[in-house]
């Protein structure tokens, strides 16, 4: 788990805090969003969890480790129990993509016979079980940040902090990059991303949480979308392929006449459906107005909310114990 109590960062030099007094709690084999701004306060936030910073004040806990009474020789050992993928992958030139995970193991002195047993696991992974051989030059943008998750997953650590992961791939690869994230998640990892890409995050409908000027604005727990005002004043209207925002108060009525249709309409968590008519009682069950409950997210009251499906069991990778 990650929890962070009252936190705030300030430079030297700053009157306005990197972080101000931020609190956020995250429970193990969640998956989430942390979005944002430049400047909002991403990069403190996980400088904050690896430890590359202090916080000026407040309490922090991850994996169960209070960092207040974190001393700076057991730093190495705070980081091997944390998986970290950075934007611009950050991986050896001058050794093949089976040395740079491999290397990962090395430094915390694990045998090479686990060695020999481990890394080619973590490859099939990622899907790259036949690139071992291969230079970082010799691959994809793609290809680079698997082997950077893989490298990062090779001590199979609880959490997994993803920071721009698809920053600089295109869109269909970014997304072969989340897919595999998600893989990992659904093996019992904790994963917290950090992201621009607004089209990733309503597509995953995973908790969101917003940053703003250092403070968290907005912490949508289910269906979360890509909101960096996170006022709670709009909802996404979704009708076929056309999304639009229109105000938190607009009627069932006005969003009929909206999007051109009769219809059913039916809300969650901000986000509303066009939904067929299942008769002439089904309209007349609907709410007249669509009206935000007390955390900013909006419901039909008369229609209610809708549970997330139900996941799945999943087998775990012999390499995972």
């Amino acid at each position: 788990m990650i929890l962070l109590d009252n936190v705030s960062k300030y430079y030297p030099g700053d009157k306005v805090p990197a972080l101000d007094r931020v609190s956020l709690y995250i429970e193990p084999k969640e998956f989430v969003f942390l979005v944002g701004k430049s400047g909002a306060g991403k990069s403190t936030l996980i400088k904050m969890l690896t430890r590359e910073e202090r916080p000026t004040e407040g309490k922090i806990m991850v994996g169960g480790i209070d960092y207040t009474y974190l001393r700076r020789r057991h730093i190495p050992h705070l980081r091997r129990r944390l998986g970290v993928v950075f934007q611009d992958f950050k991986l050896l030139p001058n050794r093949t993509v089976y040395e740079n995970v491999a290397f990962a193991l090395e430094i915390v002195g694990v045998s090479n016979s686990e060695i020999r047993r481990t890394v080619p696991k973590v490859l099939e992974l990622v899907g790259l079980a036949d690139k071992g051989h291969k230079f970082p030059s010799e691959l994809s943008g793609g290809q680079r940040q698997r082997v950077a998750i893989a490298r990062s997953m090779a001590r199979q650590p609880k959490i997994l902090i993803a920071d721009e992961p698809t920053g600089n791939l295109d869109p269909e690869t970014s997304w072969g990059i989340v897919r595999l994230l998600e893989e990992i998640n659904n093996f019992g990892t904790t994963i917290l991303v950090t992201t621009h890409d607004e089209n990733i995050v309503n597509q995953l409908k995973r908790r969101v949480v917003t940053l703003r000027d250092g403070r968290i604005v907005g912490d949508q727990k289910n269906y979360g979308h890509y909101d960096l005002d996170a006022s709670g004043k709009t909802r996404i209207i979704k009708h076929n392929t056309i999304a639009a925002k229109m105000p938190i108060e607009t009627s069932v009525e006005d969003i009929r006449r909206a999007t051109n249709s009769s219809r059913r309409i039916i809300t969650k968590h901000n986000e509303v459906s066009v939904k067929p008519l299942d008769g002439p009682e089904s309209l007349k069950r609907d709410a007249d107005v669509v009206s935000p409950n007390i955390k900013g997210t909006t419901v039909v009251s008369d229609v209610g909310k809708t549970n997330p499906p139900a996941k799945k069991p999943l087998t775990k990778p012999k390499f995972i114990r």
